[in-house]
């Protein structure tokens, strides 16, 4: 018999009931730490202060208008983005899915609207995730993504993550726009070296068309900068934004140059709770918490430690772990043991990470992570690796008698 629940997760046996900080409460009591922040989305961990008074003051106002009439929480919000990143203007979602189908409408309307209807093919990588809507999952394209949901929405070239000659070859007449994570979250934290961003930049602009980049679950001060996109130096045209810039709360926004959006105008795209009082008042406060004098330079600092320390697990258990990768606080651990027995080890010890491609486990922490929760991620994360190392000398023993 179907659960109530329709059953499209493979959920673990844990039930929080509490959060504060890093940490989460589970039921029975035991307190665990939050390494994977909801995938990268509680940016200022658990029930943070100003995020709670914010939302309670908001929700005592007013909680939904229709995007009919002026919404100032929304115009606070996108004023915030546009003076703090390269966009001029601002569309607010529910989700970084949902800001991937603007994105590819905003790319394809852009082209139709400068006489080129043809422009409507959208370049994109292997290992790429943006949603799992029709667009987004045609732009990952991946079977595991696609099985089964046919027929797909066309007008996706996929390629070779990192393969740059590849991607000059695709470009065609029909070409509108390139869309790529400058790291890859789910594809298994695989950053985009600043090299190749800045040369999909110029290879865009020789060719006249858009860069899309999504920045859902590398953005919003997880790099140690606003936006992962800022240490290469480089603009896109289109930008995805999500997780981290709720907080916590459902909220979503694509972010565009007044040319790239030129051709969004009255009627072509809309969202009934996109941009509602409750969520753009939390994500103000987040951009605010975020762009506070020394908070990102304290997020460089936290994530160095954290590196150095990471590194160290890395050497003492070679058995369990490969390398360490990422930036800032989106990294990640490629294991040499299945990376979810040590995910199930991590929960067997109280500490919360999050499985991705090529065997590799996120730890996309709190942004204001301690220094002393750092010292705890590492005991606990050594007490998990040893526990891997002990079931694999258990099974290679067995496999010899």
């Amino acid at each position: 018999m179907i659960p109530s629940v329709l059953p499209t997760y493979n959920r673990a046996p844990l039930e929080f009931v509490k959060g504060e900080g890093s940490w989460l409460f589970e039921a029975d009591g035991r307190r665990f730490l939050d390494l994977g922040s909801g995938i990268a989305v509680n940016a200022l961990g658990h029930a943070h202060p100003k995020l709670v008074e914010v939302l309670s003051t908001q929700a005592q106002n007013l909680w939904h208008v229709s995007n009919l009439y002026r919404i100032p929480q929304q115009e606070k919000l996108a004023d915030l983005l546009v003076e703090h990143t390269f966009a001029d203007t601002v569309f607010f979602t529910n989700s970084g899915t949902e800001a991937c189908e603007l994105a590819v409408k905003m790319a394809r309307k852009y082209f139709y609207e400068k006489d080129q209807p043809e422009r409507v093919e959208i370049i994109t990588f292997d290992g790429s995730f943006h949603g799992r809507s029709s667009a987004g999952i045609a732009a990952a394209g991946t079977e595991k993504m696609v099985k089964g949901f046919g027929p797909l929405l066309p007008g996706f070239v996929h390629l070779t993550f990192g393969d740059m000659d590849g991607l000059t070859n695709a470009i065609t007449d029909q070409t509108a726009a390139v869309l790529i994570e400058p790291i890859q979250g789910e594809g298994g934290i695989r950053p985009v070296p600043d090299a190749e961003l800045k040369a999909l930049r110029q290879i865009c602009d020789d060719k006249g068309i858009l860069l899309i980049l999504d920045e859902v679950q590398c953005g919003v001060g997880r790099t140690g900068k606003l936006f992962a996109h800022e240490w290469a130096g480089i603009i896109p045209d289109i930008m995805m934004v999500a997780k981290g810039i709720g907080g916590g709360f459902p909220l979503g926004a694509v972010l565009a140059t007044e040319e790239a959006a030129s051709g969004m105008t009255a009627g072509t795209h809309g969202s009934t709770y996109g941009g509602n009082p409750l969520g753009c008042a939390v994500g103000c406060a987040v951009i605010e918490e975020v762009m506070a004098p020394g908070f990102l330079a304290d997020v460089n600092r936290r994530a160095g430690l954290f590196r150095q320390r990471l590194e160290g697990l890395v050497a003492a258990h070679p058995e369990v772990f490969e390398e360490l990768r990422g930036a800032g606080l989106m990294l990640g651990l490629k294991c040499k043991a299945a990376n979810m027995d040590v995910v199930q080890a991590g929960y067997d010890n109280a500490v919360i990470t999050v499985p991705a491609a090529d065997n590799v486990i996120r730890l996309l922490p709190p942004l204001t992570l301690s220094d002393e929760d750092i010292g705890e991620a590492i005991t606990r994360l050594d007490k998990a690796a040893t526990q891997v190392e002990q079931s694999l000398a258990s099974q290679a023993q067995v496999t010899q008698d």
